[in-house]
């Protein structure tokens, strides 16, 4: 390893963070990863990660970059700021790229904070998925300073095949997201809607997904999550959970705007109610799992 090799630790190692990571080594960046489960840390130690652990004490000084990929703003602050937080460890300069999906005045908030410990921030969300992480191909939408992109190019040619630069003020990368989420979440919901209609009126789910996957009414989130419902597989590659929480901020910030959502209203509450019924762990396409009536591969049928 060259003295000079740029060294980037990813904190997050689930289906979108073990993917960045693994695309990080791959770019020939000195990587390192933090999560709680031993086993990520382990797959990605076998990666070719130079150290992975259950928090970054041990290397922390020796890092130029942090990329965030955790599940929610109270991560991000126990992550940084917490008993074990990253940022007093971090040499002054470092670059933190702030990829959980947040609320605007959260992002705002970790940026001010993460200033007064000399870092610079990035508030920016990520799209794409665990293939297209494990491929480097994700997209970003990123709000920021000229310093804090350049800080962070290194991470985000190598996790990256989209990068859309907001603007400099933190917080607007973290709003295009959850605009973004609005239409994520309600394109699942419709998904599961219409495969729950087929079920009842008796089309083969194979049948309507090959047709839609086909068809004008085809969306990236219907070709996605509605395969999973057709090979009756919910492993979580992303949680009924996570929709209920970015869907809360899509509903938040139109509160704060004054503004109507009758479609994101109305999905949340489906991602609710499945939470709610105990899907909430399971992959997001479980949202279909709250339809009564119908049969579904792999899952015992609903009752009426």
């Amino acid at each position: 390893m060259s003295a000079d090799q740029y060294s980037v630790c990813v904190v997050g190692l689930g289906s979108m963070g073990m993917g960045a990571a693994r695309s990080c080594i791959s770019a020939g960046l000195a990587t390192y990863g933090v999560d709680v489960n031993p086993a990520a840390c382990q797959a990605l130690r076998d990666a070719g990660a130079v150290s992975a652990d259950s928090n970054a004490s041990a290397f922390a000084d020796q890092l130029d970059a942090v990329l965030l990929l955790v599940v929610n703003a109270a991560q991000c602050k126990t992550v940084l700021f917490g008993e074990e937080g990253l940022a007093a460890k971090l040499r002054p300069g470092s670059g933190v790229m702030v990829s959980a999906t947040i609320s605007a005045s959260d992002a705002r908030e970790i940026a001010i904070r993460l200033a007064d410990f000399g870092l610079v921030a990035l508030d920016a969300p990520v799209s794409g998925g665990a293939t297209k992480a494990a491929a480097g191909e994700i997209t970003i939408m990123a709000s920021g300073s000229e310093d804090a992109f350049s800080r962070l190019q290194p991470v985000i040619d190598a996790i990256s095949s989209k990068l859309y630069r907001i603007g400099e003020e933190i917080g607007l990368g973290s709003l295009v997201k959850i605009v973004h989420q609005l239409l994520a979440g309600v394109h699942i919901a419709a998904g599961a809607e219409a495969m729950a209609l087929a079920s009842r009126a008796g089309i083969p789910l194979d049948v309507m997904y090959e047709v839609v996957t086909n068809a004008a009414g085809n969306s990236w989130m219907f070709e996605n999550r509605m395969k999973h419902v057709v090979d009756g597989d919910y492993s979580p590659r992303s949680a009924v959970d996570i929709f209920v929480k970015d869907l809360r901020l899509v509903a938040e910030t139109a509160l704060a705007l004054n503004f109507p959502l009758p479609l994101a209203s109305t999905a949340y509450t489906m991602f609710a109610d499945a939470s709610n019924s105990g899907f909430g762990k399971e992959d997001d396409a479980a949202v279909i799992k709250t339809f009564a009536g119908i049969s579904l591969p792999g899952v015992m049928e609903s009752k009426p």
